[in-house]
Protein backbone atom coordinates (compact mmCIF):
# COMPACT_ATOMS: atom_id res chain seq x y z
CA UNK A 1 0.00 0.00 0.00
CA UNK A 2 1.52 3.13 -1.09
CA UNK A 3 1.21 6.50 0.94
CA UNK A 4 -1.30 7.74 -1.72
CA UNK A 5 -3.72 4.90 -0.96
CA UNK A 6 -3.31 5.89 3.15
CA UNK A 7 -4.13 9.23 2.49
CA UNK A 8 -6.99 8.45 0.10
CA UNK A 9 -8.53 5.96 3.05
CA UNK A 10 -7.80 8.79 5.72
CA UNK A 11 -9.71 11.18 3.59
CA UNK A 12 -12.65 8.98 3.46
CA UNK A 13 -12.60 8.25 7.31
CA UNK A 14 -11.91 11.58 8.19
CA UNK A 15 -15.72 12.29 5.67
CA UNK A 16 -17.40 9.35 7.53
CA UNK A 17 -16.49 9.73 11.10
CA UNK A 18 -18.42 12.67 12.04
CA UNK A 19 -21.42 10.47 11.20
CA UNK A 20 -20.61 7.65 13.31
CA UNK A 21 -19.10 9.93 16.41
CA UNK A 22 -21.97 12.48 16.43
CA UNK A 23 -25.06 11.31 17.46
CA UNK A 24 -27.10 14.44 16.93
CA UNK A 25 -25.67 14.52 12.84
CA UNK A 26 -26.76 11.58 12.81
CA UNK A 27 -30.41 11.93 13.46
CA UNK A 28 -30.26 14.68 11.69
CA UNK A 29 -29.28 13.20 8.53
CA UNK A 30 -31.82 10.51 9.26
CA UNK A 31 -34.36 13.23 9.74
CA UNK A 32 -33.32 14.89 6.48
CA UNK A 33 -33.38 11.70 4.54
CA UNK A 34 -36.57 10.77 5.78
CA UNK A 35 -37.97 13.77 5.08
CA UNK A 36 -36.60 14.36 1.48
CA UNK A 37 -35.40 10.78 -0.16
CA UNK A 38 -35.08 11.50 -3.37
CA UNK A 39 -32.48 14.82 -2.85
CA UNK A 40 -30.33 12.09 -0.57
CA UNK A 41 -30.53 9.55 -2.60
CA UNK A 42 -28.50 11.94 -5.49
CA UNK A 43 -26.26 13.19 -3.05
CA UNK A 44 -25.54 9.54 -1.42
CA UNK A 45 -24.90 7.92 -5.49
CA UNK A 46 -22.96 10.76 -6.65
CA UNK A 47 -20.63 11.04 -3.98
CA UNK A 48 -20.45 7.23 -2.93
CA UNK A 49 -20.93 5.38 -6.92
CA UNK A 50 -18.04 8.13 -7.79
CA UNK A 51 -15.87 7.17 -5.08
CA UNK A 52 -16.14 3.49 -6.44
CA UNK A 53 -15.00 4.80 -9.89
CA UNK A 54 -12.09 6.63 -8.52
CA UNK A 55 -11.40 3.51 -6.49
CA UNK A 56 -11.65 1.47 -9.78
CA UNK A 57 -9.49 4.22 -11.84
CA UNK A 58 -6.81 3.31 -9.54
CA UNK A 59 -7.56 -0.76 -9.77
CA UNK A 60 -6.76 0.24 -13.80
CA UNK A 61 -4.30 2.90 -13.61
CA UNK A 62 -2.49 3.15 -10.35
CA UNK A 63 -3.98 6.73 -9.85
CA UNK A 64 -7.19 8.25 -8.34
CA UNK A 65 -6.95 10.74 -11.26
CA UNK A 66 -5.95 11.72 -14.73
CA UNK A 67 -7.03 14.41 -17.19
CA UNK A 68 -10.27 13.72 -18.77
CA UNK A 69 -11.28 11.16 -16.34
CA UNK A 70 -14.03 14.02 -15.06
CA UNK A 71 -14.60 13.55 -11.66
CA UNK A 72 -17.61 16.08 -11.61
CA UNK A 73 -19.68 15.39 -14.84
CA UNK A 74 -19.19 11.62 -13.51
CA UNK A 75 -20.48 12.67 -9.88
CA UNK A 76 -23.54 14.61 -11.74
CA UNK A 77 -24.41 11.35 -13.65
CA UNK A 78 -24.70 9.07 -10.68
CA UNK A 79 -26.60 11.62 -9.18
CA UNK A 80 -29.64 11.55 -11.76
CA UNK A 81 -28.65 7.43 -12.16
CA UNK A 82 -29.28 7.86 -7.94
CA UNK A 83 -32.71 8.93 -8.38
CA UNK A 84 -33.83 6.05 -10.83
CA UNK A 85 -32.46 4.12 -8.61
CA UNK A 86 -34.63 5.22 -5.54
CA UNK A 87 -37.84 5.06 -7.97
CA UNK A 88 -36.58 1.56 -8.71
CA UNK A 89 -36.80 0.82 -5.15
CA UNK A 90 -39.96 2.45 -4.55
CA UNK A 91 -41.36 0.66 -7.38
CA UNK A 92 -39.84 -2.74 -7.12
CA UNK A 93 -40.79 -3.16 -3.23
CA UNK A 94 -43.75 -2.22 -3.41
CA UNK A 95 -44.85 -3.68 -6.85
CA UNK A 96 -43.31 -7.36 -6.46
CA UNK A 97 -44.69 -8.10 -3.12
CA UNK A 98 -48.20 -6.99 -4.30
CA UNK A 99 -47.30 -9.84 -7.09
CA UNK A 100 -46.42 -12.51 -4.93
CA UNK A 101 -49.85 -11.87 -3.22
CA UNK A 102 -51.69 -11.92 -6.47
CA UNK A 103 -49.73 -15.67 -6.67
CA UNK A 104 -51.40 -16.08 -3.53
CA UNK A 105 -49.00 -15.29 -0.68
CA UNK A 106 -50.93 -12.67 0.73
CA UNK A 107 -48.97 -11.74 3.26
CA UNK A 108 -45.95 -10.49 0.93
CA UNK A 109 -46.68 -6.56 1.12
CA UNK A 110 -46.32 -6.29 4.43
CA UNK A 111 -43.82 -8.39 5.09
CA UNK A 112 -40.60 -6.14 4.53
CA UNK A 113 -41.63 -3.58 6.28
CA UNK A 114 -41.92 -5.50 9.32
CA UNK A 115 -38.96 -6.17 12.04
CA UNK A 116 -37.19 -8.94 12.73
CA UNK A 117 -36.34 -11.83 9.93
CA UNK A 118 -38.42 -14.60 8.81
CA UNK A 119 -38.23 -17.36 5.84
CA UNK A 120 -41.08 -15.14 4.00
CA UNK A 121 -39.33 -12.02 4.92
CA UNK A 122 -36.23 -13.11 2.31
CA UNK A 123 -38.32 -15.05 0.20
CA UNK A 124 -39.89 -11.65 -0.61
CA UNK A 125 -36.85 -9.49 -0.64
CA UNK A 126 -35.15 -12.34 -2.62
CA UNK A 127 -38.09 -12.51 -5.29
CA UNK A 128 -38.04 -8.31 -5.48
CA UNK A 129 -34.24 -7.90 -5.92
CA UNK A 130 -34.44 -10.37 -8.51
CA UNK A 131 -37.79 -8.63 -10.45
CA UNK A 132 -35.41 -5.40 -9.82
CA UNK A 133 -32.19 -6.58 -11.17
CA UNK A 134 -33.53 -8.06 -14.04
CA UNK A 135 -35.38 -5.61 -15.46
CA UNK A 136 -34.42 -2.39 -13.94
CA UNK A 137 -30.19 -3.21 -13.55
CA UNK A 138 -29.12 -3.83 -17.33
CA UNK A 139 -31.01 -0.83 -18.23
CA UNK A 140 -29.28 1.21 -15.82
CA UNK A 141 -25.55 -0.36 -16.46
CA UNK A 142 -26.09 0.53 -19.92
CA UNK A 143 -26.88 3.94 -20.12
CA UNK A 144 -24.08 4.18 -17.48
CA UNK A 145 -21.82 2.95 -19.99
CA UNK A 146 -23.40 5.23 -22.43
CA UNK A 147 -23.14 8.49 -20.00
CA UNK A 148 -19.47 7.19 -19.38
CA UNK A 149 -17.98 6.88 -22.98
CA UNK A 150 -19.55 10.46 -23.51
CA UNK A 151 -17.83 12.10 -20.19
CA UNK A 152 -14.47 10.25 -21.79
CA UNK A 153 -15.48 11.45 -25.73
CA UNK A 154 -15.64 15.28 -24.28
CA UNK A 155 -12.40 15.20 -22.46
CA UNK A 156 -14.12 15.07 -18.95
CA UNK A 157 -15.43 18.47 -18.73
CA UNK A 158 -18.73 19.54 -17.09
CA UNK A 159 -19.59 21.07 -20.09
CA UNK A 160 -19.20 18.36 -21.95
CA UNK A 161 -22.91 16.97 -20.85
CA UNK A 162 -24.25 19.72 -22.84
CA UNK A 163 -22.59 18.60 -25.85
CA UNK A 164 -25.36 15.90 -28.54
CA UNK A 165 -24.38 12.43 -27.13
CA UNK A 166 -23.64 10.15 -29.98
CA UNK A 167 -25.97 7.19 -28.35
CA UNK A 168 -25.94 5.01 -31.24
CA UNK A 169 -22.13 5.20 -32.25
CA UNK A 170 -21.56 4.44 -28.98
CA UNK A 171 -23.93 1.56 -28.51
CA UNK A 172 -22.47 0.00 -31.76
CA UNK A 173 -18.56 0.35 -29.93
CA UNK A 174 -19.67 -1.20 -26.74
CA UNK A 175 -17.84 -4.62 -26.42
CA UNK A 176 -21.40 -6.33 -25.43
CA UNK A 177 -19.40 -9.87 -25.04
CA UNK A 178 -17.99 -8.33 -21.57
CA UNK A 179 -21.21 -6.09 -21.16
CA UNK A 180 -23.22 -9.38 -21.46
CA UNK A 181 -20.63 -11.95 -20.14
CA UNK A 182 -19.46 -10.18 -16.91
CA UNK A 183 -21.57 -6.97 -16.47
CA UNK A 184 -24.88 -8.80 -16.71
CA UNK A 185 -24.36 -12.71 -16.36
CA UNK A 186 -21.97 -12.64 -13.81
CA UNK A 187 -22.26 -9.60 -11.45
CA UNK A 188 -26.44 -9.40 -11.38
CA UNK A 189 -26.58 -13.36 -10.39
CA UNK A 190 -23.82 -14.16 -8.37
CA UNK A 191 -23.23 -10.00 -6.70
CA UNK A 192 -26.19 -8.02 -7.47
CA UNK A 193 -29.27 -10.50 -6.39
CA UNK A 194 -27.98 -11.39 -3.26
CA UNK A 195 -26.41 -7.74 -2.04
CA UNK A 196 -30.14 -6.56 -2.49
CA UNK A 197 -31.30 -9.00 -0.87
CA UNK A 198 -30.11 -7.98 2.12
CA UNK A 199 -31.10 -4.39 0.93
CA UNK A 200 -34.65 -5.00 0.81
CA UNK A 201 -34.23 -7.11 4.50
CA UNK A 202 -33.09 -3.66 5.92
CA UNK A 203 -35.37 -0.56 7.88
CA UNK A 204 -36.49 0.97 4.62
CA UNK A 205 -34.66 4.07 5.60
CA UNK A 206 -31.70 2.74 5.20
CA UNK A 207 -31.81 0.35 2.23
CA UNK A 208 -31.33 3.44 -0.02
CA UNK A 209 -27.72 4.34 1.90
CA UNK A 210 -26.74 0.55 2.16
CA UNK A 211 -27.26 0.49 -1.86
CA UNK A 212 -25.30 3.86 -1.88
CA UNK A 213 -22.22 2.07 0.00
CA UNK A 214 -22.86 -1.02 -2.57
CA UNK A 215 -22.49 1.46 -5.31
CA UNK A 216 -18.97 1.71 -4.28
CA UNK A 217 -18.19 -1.69 -5.61
CA UNK A 218 -20.70 -0.67 -8.48
CA UNK A 219 -18.09 1.86 -9.81
CA UNK A 220 -15.42 -0.80 -8.87
CA UNK A 221 -16.97 -3.06 -11.01
CA UNK A 222 -18.15 -0.81 -14.39
CA UNK A 223 -14.40 -0.01 -13.78
CA UNK A 224 -13.02 -3.14 -14.47
CA UNK A 225 -15.52 -4.07 -16.92
CA UNK A 226 -14.33 -1.21 -18.78
CA UNK A 227 -10.67 -2.46 -18.58
CA UNK A 228 -12.30 -6.21 -20.01
CA UNK A 229 -13.62 -4.34 -22.81
CA UNK A 230 -10.79 -2.70 -24.21
CA UNK A 231 -8.97 -5.98 -24.25
CA UNK A 232 -8.67 -7.49 -27.80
Amino acid sequence: MQKKDLIFIALVVLFLLPFIVFEPLLEAYKSFNQQHGMIMSFVKFAILATLGEVIGLRIKTGNYHQPGFGILPRALVWGLLGLTIQMAFVIFSTGTPQLLAYLGIEEAPDILNNPGFSGLKLLTALMTSAAMNLIYAPVMMTIHKITDTHIEQTGGRLSGLLKPMKTGEIMAGINWRVQWGFVFRKTIPLFWIPAHTITFMLPGEYRVLFAALLGIMLGVLLAIAAVMGKKP
